[in-house]
């Protein structure tokens, strides 16, 4: 999943920052967006989670995540 992120993060370069987060060096983070299962991907806007996707996800997936939220406003992917 890590290289389908890198491509994401550098298609959608203008619209949102991905961010891989270690759950078990940053349980506080994990903890705080709410993460339970690894892989989790968290989309994140003003500090808040609003949407996720747990487990391995396919690129279209991700992508129509992406679109139904980020049309409203920049965000980071964590």
């Amino acid at each position: 999943m890590e290289s389908l992120l890198a491509h994401i993060a550098r298609k959608e370069r203008h619209r949102l920052r991905v961010v891989q987060v270690d759950v078990d060096e940053r349980s506080d983070v994990a903890k705080r967006l709410g993460v339970d299962v690894a892989p989790t991907l968290v989309l994140v806007r003003g500090k808040r989670p609003i949407a996720r996707i747990e487990g391995r996800a396919s690129a279209p997936l991700i992508e129509a995540m992406l679109d139904e939220h980020l049309a409203a406003g920049a965000a980071a992917v964590v």
